[in-house]
């Protein structure tokens, strides 16, 4: 299916089922199941977008809904567990982030309603159809590891004179084949590029020490939901080695990171709401359309530039959405 047509289609989807017309019901209090890599702050932005999205939707806390949050955060040993607890808390519906929370999610319903957010929810098998998902799982698909290369061509761009650079991976997240791919991209361009593999967090700081021992003066921080959900961490030992590093979410460059190429947090939070909505409403699932971002930020911190002693050129700045001085 063309992008123009699955747009359209999505759009229509919209139309067709206007969710303040559709009423609970009485007495009922919805679940809310959600399995995440990071941990939900009350007050955080996450939270609060979240809240506010239900709350335009009809559905108030304590009142009709409550939350069932689970962080796995560095704990990928405990998805299992954490999804086992939302079934026999019988929520009605399940947000699932990343493909293993995904699997473990569906291997262990398959009656609940399912939302994730994935790189690429048809390419990793998570689904067989962006239009009409069969079986009991929708959600929203990033393409976080396509946009991986365009965050390297920024990243070179940003870095004036870069001659190596290396890019920070999650083992269990991007195929060598996309590796391969952005190594003979830099190539492409005269640059040196070295992969460093993680599987764990623990293994995160090591990693982009050697990447900067090698040489590498610009650090591409590949999509993942286990470094996502470490980026604190990257952030912090980024700038102790004075190393400029790229991110998936506009918001880790608003958090600090040197620059962030791809959607906002809060976007996929919308999406993956209302289709909440949707389907505790008794929208089938293969009615709700897994749904793709449809807008992309680049957003370069010149705070943390000029920390980092890096001169960003004019006109990559002149492309940035958000330049933060």
């Amino acid at each position: 299916m063309k992008r123009r047509e699955f747009i359209a289609l999505v759009a229509g989807a919209m139309l067709e089922w206007p969710f303040a017309s559709i009423a609970q019901e009485a007495g009922r209090i919805y679940r809310f199941g959600i399995l995440a890599p990071v941990p939900d702050v009350p007050d955080g932005p996450e939270a609060l977008r979240r809240i506010h999205e239900l709350r335009r939707r009809g559905f108030i806390e304590g009142r009709n809904f409550t939350i069932y949050h689970r962080d796995f955060g560095l704990r990928f040993d405990m998805i299992p567990q954490y999804v086992d607890e939302l079934v026999k808390a019988r929520v009605d519906v399940i947000e699932a982030s990343g493909r293993v929370a995904i699997r473990a999610a569906q291997q262990a319903t398959k009656t609940i309603p399912i939302i994730g957010i994935a790189d690429d929810m048809v390419g990793e098998g998570l689904v067989d159809s962006l239009a009409r998902p069969s079986g009991n799982t929708t959600g929203v698909s990033i393409f976080a590891t396509e946009l991986d290369g365009k965050r390297q061509e920024i990243l070179i761009d940003a870095v004036p004179g870069l001659r190596r650079m290396a890019a920070l991976a999650d083992s269990g997240a991007t195929p060598d084949a996309k590796l391969y791919a952005l190594q003979e991209a830099a190539h492409a361009s005269n640059i040196e590029l070295s992969i460093h593999r993680v599987a764990r967090g623990e293994e995160i700081e090591a990693a982009i020490d050697m990447a900067r021992a090698s040489g590498a003066t610009a650090l591409n921080v590949l999509a993942s939901p286990m470094l996502f959900a470490n980026g604190q961490r990257i952030m912090d030992r980024v700038s102790m080695l004075r190393l400029p590093a790229i991110y998936q979410f506009a918001e880790m460059a608003e958090a600090g990171g040197f620059a962030a190429y791809g959607p906002r947090v809060a976007a996929i939070l919308e999406i993956t709401t209302r289709q909440a909505v949707m389907l505790v409403r008794g929208t089938k699932v293969v009615d709700v359309p897994v749904e793709q971002p449809t807008r992309f930020e680049l957003v370069v911190n010149l705070k943390t530039a000029n920390a980092l002693g890096v001169t960003v050129p004019p006109a990559l700045l002149a492309r940035a959405d958000k330049v933060i001085e």
